[in-house]
């Protein structure tokens, strides 16, 4: 990369005007949503225990935000549980898998991470099925005799399921869906979904340490009728005397929760009403990704690692940067960084080197505008470097 043009000096050193009026572009946490500031959050049930009518009223009203924000049926239960995303994953699949055949899909690191689970930790022996960084295994391969683990949008591949109809209607087994990335930003098939897992510091820009944990009928019956073989943690535990422990879901969370991280993800959640539910943030996020589509389009030294638009994440956007290796893409982030002009733009560790563009609800589209010009500047001066 050291052949620089008159037209990449030129633009190396000419910065744009404008940058981003909030360049957080982060993958996790993300973007704060718009106005947020600490002086906002209630504190209330702060320095109280999450155990006293007040915490519990808290705790119950951010669910209840929850599912009216998700339109979640009453059919579904939804929990505050220890440990983010991946918390909440473990938790389903410590409790509920073994009792039929396993099949995990796994397209990028957190898919691969579920693999090393049941293999190495629960000792199953599941049915992979794999595809590289920007692609789906074949969905239409999956046997849904048996229990099925995926991520719904591969936060560090910027690939997605393109929809719920591969999921049968008639499935045996239950499906698992690690929809951390996906959550608040695209209409979800609740019908389609036993499990699903999600952390506030996603879509919501809330803070980590919490996850989400939301059960079906199915996998309810599934925890009331089957005790696995291994021994589960105390924060893994969902069943009390063969029967669901209702109060997870009704706000009595099975450790202590951060009360001020549950009023941060309640702004949040007020926020995100206060635009339609998840239909505005549905709507954020779609003009954000069509915002970095067209800065795409528009520079042929830029490309979608997910080549296909029909599953092409509109959270997590993954691009190609032409000719750029790790030492690259490391100092064209931190060209970005100095400036100002964008934090945390490098892609994922594991994945190809690239760039990562959050382009979820809590990112205002005239920053993604913005964000191109300083694309071509740090570009540049990388090359020039």
């Amino acid at each position: 990369m050291t052949d620089l043009t008159a037209a990449d000096a030129t633009l190396a050193s000419a910065k744009p005007a404008t940058k981003p009026a909030r360049p957080y572009f982060s993958s996790g946490p993300c973007a704060k949503p718009p106005g947020w500031s600490p002086e906002k959050l209630a504190t209330e049930s702060l320095g109280r225990s999450h155990r006293s009518k007040l915490g519990k009223t808290r705790l119950q009203y951010c669910i209840d935000l929850m599912r009216e924000l998700l339109r979640l049926p009453d059919t579904h239960r939804i929990g505050i549980v220890p440990g983010s995303d991946t918390g909440a994953f473990e938790m389903a699949m410590w409790t509920m898998l073994g009792a039929r055949p396993v099949t995990t899909l796994a397209w990028e690191s957190f898919g691969e991470g579920w693999v090393t689970d049941a293999v190495k930790q629960l000792k199953l022996d599941p049915t992979v099925l794999r595809a590289g960084y920007g692609q789906l295994p074949d969905l239409n391969a999956v046997d849904w005799s048996n229990d099925v683990l995926f991520t719904w949008n591969g936060t560090t591949s910027g690939v997605r399921v393109p929809n719920g109809d591969w999921i049968a209607d008639d499935r045996e087994g239950l499906s698992f869906a690690d929809a951390t990335s996906a959550v608040f930003a695209y209409d979800m098939p609740w019908d389609k979904i036993d499990v699903a897992t999600f952390s506030w510091q996603k879509v919501l820009g809330g803070e980590g340490a919490h996850g989400v944990l939301i059960l079906g009928p199915r996998a309810v019956e599934r925890l009331e009728t089957y005790t696995p073989a291994w021994p589960l943690p105390k924060v893994f535990r969902l069943v009390s005397k063969g029967k669901l422990a209702e109060g997870v879901f009704k706000g009595e969370t099975i450790n202590t929760p951060s009360m001020l991280a549950v009023e941060d993800a309640i702004f949040a959640l007020e926020w995100g009403k206060g635009l339609g539910g998840a239909k505005g943030l549905i709507a954020r996020s779609d003009a954000n990704a069509a915002a970095l589509d067209k800065i795409v389009e528009e520079r042929d030294w830029l490309g979608h690692l997910a080549e296909d638009p029909a599953i092409r994440s509109r959270t997590s956007v993954c691009l190609t940067v032409e000719g750029a290796d790790a030492d690259f893409i490391k100092k064209f982030a931190s060209l970005l960084e100095k400036e100002g002009a964008a934090y945390d733009v490098a892609g994922y560790r594991d994945a190809p080197a690239g760039l990562r563009i959050w382009c979820g609800a809590t990112v205002d589209t005239a920053d993604i505008e913005a964000l191109g010009p300083w694309l071509d500047w740090a570009y540049a001066t990388a090359r020039a470097g």
